[in-house]
């Protein structure tokens, strides 16, 4: 069966003063319909991968790659009309904030009825419902209010769970969650990942699961990438993160704490210069 996304040598580079800085370095791999997690410290390159497969690199960031196939449509050649009928109906991506990603100036409901309106045929008490259906299935406990709200009427929390349920209403086939549960507490975060795992399963959707979080990444997605420097320096399958033998990913794994032990002093990483080479 063919991958639904193919991704090889991926390479993002923005402009400096001392000239271009490459962000993401030659990341190849390729996603079926299911949960590959990306991991990895802040400024890896996890984000900008995501982002440059949906066509986001932000100017004057330039992406290149030698191949960058979504179920046979090559993206580095898509036009602008086939990107706006592919980001939103069968491509998605949760952005890390929602503070930065939500509409200040429109509903929390206006915002999800548009993402229907584009993409599917509907009326508008139809597309009210689902819309409605889907703030309820992210545990938004008062769905009628959060749908007439701002986002600034919203906790972090909340927008976080605004936002999934933006991106999940039109059930895309593959979605990228940049840290879709850092600001949930831990029931909510279930119930996301509940929902996630569903669309999965049962719809085929492939999913990237951007996290820094070795645990969670570890015990809800199938394989894992581990970036550092912009490049990744290790695939494995998730269940095997304890056998990973990359010095990078074991100092990771050696760097979590462990309730059951008291661990002093606690670990530090220590780098070294031929992991970014």
């Amino acid at each position: 069966m063919a991958p639904l996304l193919t991704v090889e040598d991926l390479r993002v580079t923005f402009p400096t003063r001392r000239g271009p800085s490459e962000v993401v370095r030659g990341v190849s791999f390729t996603l079926g319909r299911e949960r590959l997690g990306i991991v990895g410290e802040s400024g890896s390159g996890k984000s900008q991968t995501g982002r440059a497969i949906l066509g986001l690199t932000p100017p004057p960031g330039v992406m290149t790659a030698k191949r960058l196939e979504f179920d046979g449509i090559d993206l580095r050649r898509a036009t602008p009309a086939q990107w706006r009928s592919l980001r939103g109906a069968r491509l998605s991506m949760v952005m890390q904030d929602p503070k930065f990603s939500l509409n200040p100036t429109m509903t929390i409901g206006r915002q999800l009825t548009e993402m229907l309106r584009f993409h599917a045929r509907m009326s508008a008490a139809e597309k009210q419902r689902a819309a409605l259906a889907m703030l309820e299935a992210v545990q938004i406990r008062d769905p009628d209010r959060v749908f007439r709200a701002y986002p600034h009427e919203l906790s972090g929390g909340m927008g976080q769970r605004a936002m999934i349920a933006m991106m999940l209403v039109t059930e895309p086939d593959l979605l990228i969650a940049d840290e879709p549960t850092s600001a949930l507490d831990v029931t909510v975060q279930v119930e996301v990942l509940r929902i996630l795992d569903r669309l999965v399963r049962d719809r085929g959707m492939g999913l990237i699961f951007i996290s820094h979080d070795l645990r969670l990444v570890g015990s809800f997605c199938d394989r894992v990438l581990v970036m550092y420097a912009g490049r990744v320096v290790e695939e494995l399958k998730a269940g095997d993160l304890d056998k990973a033998t990359h010095p990078y990913t074991r100092g990771l794994m050696n760097c979590l704490p462990q309730i059951d032990r008291d661990i002093r002093p606690l670990p530090v990483l220590k780098r070294d210069e031929a992991w970014a080479r």
